[in-house]
């Protein structure tokens, strides 16, 4: 039998935590309600999870009966979740050990009481504390952190495309038909819903297509529709294949991932103005980003509601300005092209805005950017999502390794809890960018830094 022993830090991250078990005895101590219950008054995430998490305890209480009883109750088969009692536990038989005051001790006594009366299951301590995995390690308590136990590493993050050799001929046909079946060998992984794969040959000639998953044929990228778009044109493959993605339609939810200086958010705005100004797919661009400080926060900044949002707003604005008002060397333009600008957002093509106020929202018609979105929890991107209309299209863009959201990490964020579970859907993609071309500085500084 695996026993698995949960700290307060893992459901205040994810609420939703138990679904991951298929198997065991899934163990809350009493400490951990206590502390969730200072928690749940919060307006932010974590008191939502918190108050999340007493609801569906108490539906279980409802339903199942009591929790606290010998293995607790059954959730679901195989799994059962039951609530521990520390002033139970007989501490003489672990005398000395550390101070069992303390809220965190108390938690881990829990751990090593189940490992000494059931010295023949696996136990497992699950927590995002550092300093008390190492003391359960030191107790002889198996520990892992909760993003080890998602089984999920930040370098298998699903990427968006892949490279394949070819031979000539092979690309002769592509370019003859426009379109070509291909039949991957055993050993390959199955490709995903617009998945993209660069065709090598013989000659290192390389030649991007997608793959579309409901004809199993693939698409050879139209490289004249791509090769500049407002104004910008890419740089490397793939930033061709996060172009194409954008500025597909059938394509709803697109997803961009990449290290500072790779072009994510440039290609986002650039797409998007592309999309509103010369085309009618989309009433006006929607362009927003969570409000979160990296480092300490200054406090309360001045102003009205304009002057408080634009430090947060101002990496947007500043791709706008390069994509509205190009070179700062055309200085006698330069007035015109800001009124230009002026225009847009007077008019409502662009709409730059924080992610604050979304909940409730029903948005139709446009074309949304959500920037940083690696600073989102996966119930904020649900509910970002949920707010799409008829005819909108959400772009994210993020770095899963620069995360300013506390209680969030490279791989429990809501970027790349989407791009994992819609991989497969056919009206999702996704692409990771890794080559920087802001500047060769900002590209080793994302490498070695």
């Amino acid at each position: 039998m695996k026993r698995f022993i949960l700290d307060t830090n893992v459901i205040l991250d994810d609420a939703n935590f138990l679904n991951q078990f298929e198997e065991g005895v899934v163990i809350i101590p009493i400490t951990v309600i206590e502390e969730l219950d200072s928690f749940k008054r919060n307006m932010n995430n974590l008191g939502r999870n918190a108050r999340h998490f007493s609801n569906l305890l108490d539906e279980y209480r409802d339903n199942k009966g009591n929790i606290s009883k010998n293995n607790g109750i059954e959730i679901r088969e195989g799994v059962f979740l039951k609530i521990v009692l520390e002033n139970e536990i007989d501490i003489r038989k672990f005398p000395n050990l550390l101070d069992w005051n303390k809220n965190d001790n108390k938690i881990l006594l829990v751990a090593l009481n189940e490992k000494r009366q059931h010295p023949k299951d696996d136990i497992l301590f699950i927590s995002k504390d550092t300093n008390l995995r190492i003391k359960a390690d030191s107790l002889g308590v198996t520990s892992e952190n909760f993003s080890e136990h998602s089984n999920l590493n930040i370098t298998e993050v699903y990427g968006g495309y892949r490279e394949i050799n070819v031979t000539r001929d092979f690309i002769d046909e592509l370019f003859d038909n426009k379109v070509i079946s291909y039949e991957l060998d055993e050993e390959s992984e199955p490709l995903f819903a617009n998945e993209y794969v660069i065709f090598i040959n013989e000659d290192n000639n390389r030649h991007i297509a997608r793959y579309n998953k409901k004809d199993e044929l693939f698409h050879l990228i139209n490289y004249r529709v791509i090769s500049e778009v407002f104004g910008i044109s890419p740089r490397n493959d793939e930033q061709r294949i996060a172009l194409d993605i954008l500025l597909n339609p059938d394509i709803k939810l697109v997803s961009l991932i990449g290290k500072a200086g790779t072009g994510k958010t440039l290609l986002a705005i650039a797409a998007g103005l592309e999309l509103t100004t010369n085309s009618d797919l989309y009433d006006k661009m929607l362009v927003s980003r969570p409000v979160f400080p990296m480092g300490k926060d200054i406090g309360f900044l001045p102003g009205d509601i304009d002057d408080k949002l634009k430090p947060w707003m101002q990496p947007i604005f500043d791709n706008l300005e390069l994509l509205l008002l190009g070179s700062s060397k055309e200085k006698k333009s330069n007035e015109l092209k800001k009124k230009k600008m002026q225009e847009f957002m007077d008019m409502g093509i662009i709409e730059v805005e924080p992610l604050t106020y979304i909940r409730g929202r029903s948005i139709p018609n446009q074309y949304m950017i959500i920037d940083e979105a690696q600073n989102l929890t996966n119930l904020e991107i649900k509910t970002i999502i949920t707010r799409a209309g008829e005819g909108t299209k959400i772009v994210l863009t993020g770095d899963p390794y620069q995360i300013d959201q506390p209680y969030l990490d490279a791989i429990n964020n809501g970027l790349v809890h989407v791009v994992e579970k819609m991989k497969e859907v056919s009206i999702s993609g996704s692409v990771t960018l890794k080559r920087g071309e802001r500047s060769g500085l900002a590209q080793l500084a994302a490498d070695l830094l």
